[in-house]
């Protein structure tokens, strides 16, 4: 019988190689099937070829390409990973034809006809054929990992198996709306400070490479003594206009060896835990990943996915390495019978505010209401520290770029007043 080997992946997302005897290759889809697994690709093992794993070893990984069809497949290729805004749109529209009655078939049609911005129509085509084939709408969706994450498929199964499907999508469309918001906050506090530096860069540039050598040449032709900060300006631009290649390979090198420490797995936690410690940043930062922790397991336990899945959802949404560290450890010890404000306080990474709240929803029996009022605190804090910071980054900014053109004008302006002089005593005699 022939052999074929096969790359599949597991519900939770795990990859797994392995290798079947199958009378073809339908056949061969059919056992992956009934392993639990979504295929990625299946293909005739070469002769010769050594065997793989049996299919229930197998059944330890997983991802999910080859069994989608071609279409699918190169649409999952050139289309990008949709915004929160994008995915809350959609999520929000499907909601609203489930709302109105329409079965879930029927609203996955009108999906493909609406348009969605970052969303393909193809994916809800893809989602309409698999329902209709008989899957449930969350294993259609985990299908398409590149369109929805986990936490999306997780929500989606809970609201089948709960019968709320149309409340748990509406949810979900605000937990990706305020996540938006959120972000979008964050990236115009940081946009000001980033274009007031660039100015000052290509200022200090233009001048150093273009305006000072001018001046250079009108000074040289007249027998005065320059100022020492004009000297020390001059001896600058004429290293830059000399040695240019130098400083562009200086900041290559930089660059590349700041990438290698960023990607490596030692150097990435040091950046991530000194980005909750820096100065300035440092508090936005802490209440970005607080809320943004608080606000995920809320929302997932709101919608009725166990704990343990949650925890594991929200480690794998967090960005912050300390903070998935502690999410880690926080399963772990869940998994051990803990209560979830235990392993919390443990890590020393969580605030008190957070741990104390956590624990009280454990007692109430509404850990979901305190995550979420907790997420609403961090957030509303976050927008007053990033009105606090714009408004702390424009003084300084200006100050730092008036103090850097009046030091340029400076060492210009010296030298003339001294040049004046010189004609003037000239003109004199």
């Amino acid at each position: 019988m022939p052999q074929f080997s096969y790359k599949a992946r597991k519900r939770s997302g795990e990859l797994l190689e392995g290798a079947l005897d199958a009378a073809d290759r339908a056949a061969a889809l059919t056992q992956i099937q009934r392993l639990g697994l979504f295929p990625l690709s299946v293909e005739a093992a070469r002769a010769g070829a050594a065997g793989a794993a049996a299919p229930g070893a197998a059944a330890a990984g997983i991802k999910l390409s080859s069994f989608l069809p071609q279409s699918m497949r190169e649409s999952m290729q050139q289309q990008r990973k949709p915004k929160l805004q994008e995915l809350a749109n959609y999520t929000t529209q499907l909601a609203n034809l489930l709302n109105s009655g329409m079965p879930l078939t029927v609203a996955l049609g009108s999906m493909v006809n609406l348009e969605s911005k970052g969303i393909p129509s193809e994916v809800s085509k893809e989602l309409k054929q698999e329902v209709t084939a008989g899957r449930s709408m969350s294993d259609a969706m985990a299908r398409q990992p590149r369109i929805f994450s986990d936490l999306y498929i997780n929500m989606v199964r809970a609201g089948e198996q709960s019968g709320s499907l149309v409340q748990v999508l509406r949810r979900m469309a605000a937990h990706f709306q305020q996540f938006a918001a959120v972000q979008s906050k964050v990236t115009a506090a940081l946009i000001y400070p980033a274009l007031v530096s660039c100015l000052g860069v290509g200022i200090v540039a233009f001048f150093m490479f273009f305006m000072l050598p001018r001046f250079t040449d009108i000074f040289s032709g007249f027998n005065i003594e320059l100022p020492l900060p004009t000297r020390m300006l001059m001896g600058g631009s004429a290293l830059l206009l000399k040695f240019w290649w130098l400083l562009a390979m200086l900041i290559i090198a930089a660059i590349v060896m700041f990438k290698r420490f960023s990607s490596s797995e030692s150097g990435a936690r040091k950046l991530d835990v000194w980005r909750l410690k820096a100065p300035l940043f440092g508090k936005v930062m802490r209440l970005n990943v607080f809320g943004q922790f608080a606000r995920t397991l809320g929302t997932l336990l709101q919608n009725g996915v166990p704990l343990l899945t949650a925890l594991k959802i929200t480690e794998q949404v967090m960005t912050n390495r300390l903070i998935k560290e502690a999410i880690a450890k926080t399963r772990e010890a869940v998994t051990d019978g803990k209560t979830l404000a235990q392993p919390l306080a443990q890590s020393k990474v969580f605030p008190q505010l957070m741990v104390d709240l956590v624990r009280i929803g454990e007692e109430t029996g509404d850990v979901p209401g305190a995550l979420n009022n907790l997420a609403d605190t961090y957030e509303g804090e976050l927008d007053i520290a990033l009105r606090l910071l714009t408004q702390l980054i424009e003084p300084i900014l200006i100050i730092a770029m008036a103090v850097i053109v009046g030091f340029l004008l400076l060492c210009v302006m010296l030298p003339m007043f001294s040049l004046i002089s010189h004609i003037s005593s000239t003109t004199a005699k």
